[in-house]
Order: C-alpha cells, then structure tokens, then sequence
C-alpha cells in the first residue's frame, strides 16, 4: 500500500484540512449546546420545572448548568493527563479519534434522553460533552504545527469561519425537520412530531460529526512514537503543566494573557452555554411555536453573523494589533450584557443575537491564535494547548457553577448577566497590561 505524502507546515491544503475538524465538529455546540437539545430539554420539564437528580429537586437550568461544569471538571483532569501520554507516544491524533467517535456515538444516544430515564439520558449528555471539549485539546494543539506564524490568525478564523458554515446547513436541516414533521414521515401530533424531529437531529449530529472528521484525519500528521504508556509516564501531563507554569516567567506576555484569557472566557462559554435556555425561559413568546422558531432562528442568525465576525476580527487585528482588538471586543460583551439584562420582547432577543454573533467567534478566533503566538518555538506543543484549554474549562466550570448557584437560589437567569458583566470588564481591564504590536511578540 503506498504510504501518503505528508503535507508541509503552511500548506494551504493541511490548513484545510486542519480547519475541515472545525466543520465536522461544530455542530454540536451549535445543535446540542445551543439550540436543539435545550429546546428538547426545556419542552420535556416545561410542566414540572424542578427535577428530582440524586435525591433533590434542581431548577431545570440550574440542574443542566450543574452537571455541565461537572463534566468540564472531568475534561479538566483528563486534558493534561491524556495529552501528556500523547506526547510522549506521538499519537495524539488517535487520542482525538477516540473523543470524536465517544462524543458522536454519545450525541445521538442522546435519542434516548426522557425524564423517566434522566439519569440515562444525563449520561449521554456527560459523555458528549467530555468528547467534544476533549477532542478539542488535541485539535487546538495542531495550529502551530499546521500554520506559519503569519498565518495563525487567518487560519483560525477559517477554522471558526468553516464551522459556522457546516454547522448551518445541518440547523437548517434540523429546523426543517422540528417545524415541518410530515416532510420526513413523522408522525404524531404537532408537540409529538416535533419531539420526534428533535430526537432524530441528534442522531444527525452524531453522524455528521464522525462523518466529516475523516478528512482532517487523513490529513493530520500522526507524530512520532517515542515510547509505550507506562506507569512511569502515566502523569507525564501534569508534569508538563507544571513545567509550562514555571516557564510563564520567561514569557511575561504570555504570564499576563493568561489570567485576562481566563476571565473572560469564564463569561464568554458561559453564555453561550445559557443562552437558549435564557431565550426560553426569559423572553415573553407570544406561543410554543413561536418560542421553538425564535430561538432556533436566533442561534442561526449568531452562526451567520459569526461567519463574519471571526474574519472581521482577523481583519481588526492585523490593522490595531491583537490585544487592542481583544480589549474592544471584551467592551461589547460588556455592552450586551447590560443589554441583555434589560431584554424581553422576541425583537429584543434577536438584536442580542446579532450582537453576540458579530463578536463571539472572533474572540474565540483570536484568542486561539493570540496564544499561539505567544507559546515559545517547541515541539510539545500540546502541553502548551493543554494549558490553555484547562485554563478555559476551569473558567466554564466556575461560570456555569455560578450561575447555577444564581439561578436556583433567585429563581431567574436574568441575575447572573450582571456577573458576567464584571468578568468581561476585569478581562478588558488585565489585557490593558500587555503590550500591542500588530503581531504580538514574545518578549
């Protein structure tokens, strides 16, 4: 069998192909995260609004937000101490194989969720959820190794660009689906047949997912074996953490990056975790109907915008400089929030939207490839990309903590914006630290 050529770093086609992972993946954060799933979820606990997990009655949204930051606990400690084991054997992309095909097996498990069955149903959420965050550790660690530094910050925002492509044609499909039951032969009464729907977008995500990933498979490069998985490096990740953690003093920049990163990111995840459910729960929807439409519609309109955000945000730091960029991007969160706070009609909801579509993905775009600037010239770049990604998990899991707390406590998601108001004007306030230049340095 003739072996493959291995495409060089700065490829076009690699860069592609690295980027294809971001359309294959991506419609789970849009599908199960953000749109589908919550409207399932809510439609199921819309009568009873309290369900009863482990021996107490949640807040539906609380519940959900709890076991979303246990989940990212697991991730957390896993990250480091799977990519440590990666490293040393040089496969890490079969560590990501084996998270894509768990998180997509477990998307359309997901066919199965019921209220009679939560803790089923809970599980397969769990383990969906650890596939797609985890995979993402290893898909991450690749951009150094794919990309030129003069091209980190336009193939990121490919990446997003390319996910937020894929990821709407397959809502459209969806929402085809939830709102017109009877062109796909489902049957049952409106709320039924719509269920129904519902439950088969699930398994559309998990096909999909595994499905397109294939490409960026092919294409990625292994890595070199140096050794087996022994006890002796089993916790080889967390030794990397720390040994990443006292370099940080020999990368001022990256020293202060890090904690503004970590801030706002705790803000930013978070709400794009929440905010279907706040749609749900907080904007007055003339009827069900309306209610299922305007916030599949919604979501769709943040992916169409994002499409533009993310390069227009590339575009801004190439002319202002990544950090300046950052700051001003971290302010209109600020400014969305105290709208949001304020929000309650359906129009309200969808001037939000395109808000948050305009800046969501450009931030994540640019802080992706801002770090990778920032980390020092190395080959273990996947201990780097680990740090990063805790950094990011340890944020959702204190954010969705948070506003759990907040929401099962008040009684209202409404409250908890106040609290991510803050954390994006701290980010905003701990990036003014760094030193901009149009391509952020080192030193």
């Amino acid at each position: 069998m003739k072996k493959k050529n291995r495409l060089k770093k700065g490829n076009t086609r690699l860069i592609n192909a690295w980027a294809s992972y971001d359309w294959a993946n991506s419609v789970y954060p849009l599908v199960i995260s953000s749109t589908v799933f919550p409207i399932y979820y809510t439609t199921l606990s819309q009568e009873i609004n309290t369900i009863e997990f482990l021996g107490y009655d949640f807040k539906n949204t609380a519940l959900i937000s709890f076991v979303t930051a246990m989940a990212f606990v697991v991730v957390a400690f896993n990250s480091p101490l799977l990519s440590g084991i990666a490293d040393y054997i040089g496969n890490k992309k079969k560590f990501m194989k084996i998270f894509v095909y768990t998180g997509s097996v477990s998307c359309m498990g997901l066919y199965f969720f019921e209220l009679d069955s939560i803790y089923i149903g809970m599980l397969f959420y769990f383990l969906a959820l650890i596939g797609f965050w985890a995979s993402l550790v290893f898909y991450n660690s690749y951009l150094p190794d794919i990309a030129l530094p003069e091209q980190l910050d336009f193939a990121s925002a490919r990446g997003f660009s390319m996910g937020y492509f894929g990821s709407i044609l397959l809502l459209i499909l969806n929402l085809s689906m939830v709102l017109q039951p009877d062109w796909y032969g489902i049957t049952g009464n409106s709320q039924e047949s719509s269920i129904k729907a519902m439950k088969y977008s699930f398994v559309t995500v998990g096909l999909w997912w595994a499905l397109f990933s294939q490409y960026a498979f092919y294409h990625l490069p292994d890595g070199n074996s140096s050794g087996k998985v022994t006890k002796d490096i089993f916790w080889n990740g967390f030794l990397e953490l720390k040994k990443v953690w006292y370099q940080l003093d020999d990368y001022p920049i990256l020293k202060k990056f890090l904690p503004a990163f970590f801030v706002y990111s705790t803000a930013l995840q978070t709400v794009i975790l929440i905010a279907t459910y706040f749609g749900e729960e907080e904007i007055m929807w003339a009827n069900r109907e309306q209610k299922t439409i305007g916030l599949i519609v919604s979501i769709l309109l943040i992916q169409i915008v994002g499409i533009f955000g993310a390069y227009a945000t590339a575009f801004a730091s190439k002319k202002f400089g990544n950090i300046t960029t950052l700051i001003a991007v971290n302010f209109i969160w600020a400014v969305l929030c105290i709208f949001a706070f304020y929000i309650k009609t359906p129009t309200e909801f969808y001037i939000a939207a395109s808000g948050v579509g305009m800046v969501m993905g450009g931030i994540q775009a640019l802080s992706r490839s801002t770090y990778s600037k920032l980390i020092p010239e190395t080959d273990d770049t996947t201990s780097f990309f680990s740090f990063y990604d805790v950094t990011e998990k340890v944020g959702i899991i204190v954010g969705m903590s948070m506003f759990g707390v907040i929401d099962q406590i008040t009684g209202s998601m409404r409250n908890s914006i106040l609290f991510f108001l803050i954390l994006f004007l701290v980010g905003a306030l701990l990036l003014s630290r760094i030193p901009n230049n149009r391509i952020v340095n080192k030193l």
